[in-house]
């Protein structure tokens, strides 16, 4: 299969990246060796966009993210519809040595080009966070910080791509690449091969075995543990901000966050680990978030209760602790993206400005003209939200289709019609979490008890998938295992009677 850029990963940066090259006359593919596009760590992080206060403006990082201003995100969730939430950020200071901490990060704010950081009494941070623990002292105030959901950013960003002429393939991952004569020759995956001018390598935690197909690499990817709890929306109220508790060695300091979609989320550690695919919770960090974090923060933050999930995501962190954004050595119609970690869910946008620049200077080499289509269409259309309807605007769309009235997820009021919505899309929604990434549904105190077995049966229904090859999240993640028409137990183990269920 021919393309002229193809690239390796569909995380939000990928999908920034596609996005950029969807405005020109160009064939661009992504390839996903996962079911769904924003499988890693682009949906497994901390939901902020960072204004860059605590960061080095000298590394590549940190250029990065102070390039991706608060004004851009505005425009390009107008563009896409996504909500970005300002919320602003307050890092808590409780003793001397952290008002040391607070006034460097002022300075170093300054020195990187942001305003209104600055410095608040014990006073100003009761008023601006009543719930927050009184023995605070004081606080750095930051109002540039803000939120947002990371899949739905990444979806959205795939999804206007595609609508742009971008073909996005799942479920395809890289074998293997061929080079010769310093050019790309072909692509070998999972559903076939490719053979593009010009390779994107943006395979976060893989990014460096992408990269050793083509070249020896001077750089390795270890996987970074953070674990997380998400609070019920009965506490949307009880912060304010994005809080902030005193840095580490390997991290900006945990994170008390209050999302756009209403729940809390708190966070994170930073363990390191050896395996790529260990996604798993453990109560010993679990309770050392909460000891550490959360309830020095927020001793008001039940432990449990109304905690409706945990869960971990893994960072891609690079042995030099920095971006690395280069071409291959010896392949220079490929680029490599490696150790994009925090803050990449902010730099994205940053960083396909200057992956598309680098194309640029290798169009001609490569093969390829850079012409800007004539009609681009940047606009993601909005689909229907009824949990951010009016009642009036509820009635409308309701007399239009009836499907947005019948109810299938209770906890976060989603209708059929949402799940149909998902199914359709320009990257249509193939198994239960997929739907779950797009609508919410299964995500509220139920975690999905009430809603699963009715998406299975929406999916069985539109799009002909018999119910025991429907997948929780693709793979050999099936849900059912078998009719119960079919299975038997045995009363008694000395004669042959049977009970059918």
């Amino acid at each position: 299969m021919k393309t002229d850029v193809l690239i390796i990963g569909g995380g939000v940066v990928g999908c920034a990246i596609a996005r950029n090259l969807s405005q020109y006359n160009l064939d661009t593919s992504i390839v996903e060796k996962d079911n769904d596009i924003c499988m890693g760590t682009s949906k497994a992080n901390s939901s902020m966009i960072h204004s860059g206060y605590n960061i080095n403006g000298s590394t590549l990082k940190g250029k990065l993210c102070l390039k991706a201003d608060v004004k851009r995100y505005d425009r390009m969730c107008n563009e896409l519809n996504v909500e970005y939430k300002h919320t602003g950020s307050i890092f808590a200071g409780f003793n001397e040595e952290h008002l040391k901490i607070i006034k460097a990060e002022v300075e170093n704010a300054k020195k990187n080009g942001l305003e209104g950081v600055r410095i608040l009494n014990h006073e100003e941070v009761m008023k601006f966070e009543p719930n927050i623990n009184p023995e605070v002292k004081y606080a750095l105030f930051d109002p540039n910080t803000g939120t947002i959901n990371p899949f739905e950013y990444t979806l959205a960003l795939a999804e206007n791509a595609v609508m742009n002429g971008v073909k996005v393939y799942l479920n395809a991952e890289v074998l293997n690449i061929i080079v010769k004569d310093k050019k790309i020759e072909s692509v070998y995956t999972t559903i076939g091969s490719f053979q593009p001018k010009i390779i994107i390598n943006s395979a976060g935690l893989y990014s460096d075995k992408i990269a050793e197909m083509v070249d020896e690499i001077d750089f390795y990817v270890h996987p970074r543990r953070g674990e997380y709890y998400v609070y019920d929306k009965k506490w949307r109220d009880f912060v304010n901000h994005c809080i902030y508790s005193p840095p580490t060695s390997v991290s900006k300091g945990m994170i008390i966050v209050p999302t756009v979609d209403g729940n809390i989320l708190c966070g994170s550690n930073a363990q390191e680990i050896p395996d790529k695919t260990d996604f798993s919770t453990t109560k010993e960090y679990l309770d050392y978030i909460y000891r550490e974090n959360i309830h020095m923060m927020f001793p008001g933050l039940p432990r449990m209760g109304d905690v409706v999930t945990t869960f971990a995501g893994l960072r891609a962190a690079s042995n030099t602790e920095d971006f690395i954004i280069d071409y291959a050595k010896n392949t220079p119609t490929m680029i490599n993206l490696v150790g994009i970690q925090s803050p990449g869910l902010t730099s994205a946008p940053a960083i396909a400005d200057m992956v598309e620049e680098m194309i640029l200077n290798i169009a001609e080499f490569s093969g390829i003209k850079m012409t800007k289509k004539k009609e681009w269409n940047p606009i993601r259309p909005v689909r229907p939200n009824l949990g951010k309807m009016s009642n009036d605007e509820k009635t409308k769309i309701i007399a239009e289709n009836p499907d947005y009235a019948k109810i299938i997820c209770r906890c976060e009021t989603i209708s059929k019609g949402e799940i149909l919505d998902a199914i359709h899309a320009p990257i249509p929604a193939m198994d239960v979490d997929a739907i779950k990434r797009r609508t919410r549904s299964g995500m509220g105190r139920c975690q999905g008890g009430f809603c699963g077995p009715r998406i299975i049966a929406i999916l069985h229904e539109e799009l002909g998938i018999d119910p025991l090859d429907i997948t929780k999240r693709g793979g050999r993640s099936n849900i059912l295992l078998s009719k119960s028409k079919n299975l038997s137990l045995f009363e008694r183990e000395g004669n042959n009677e049977k009970i059918r269920l």
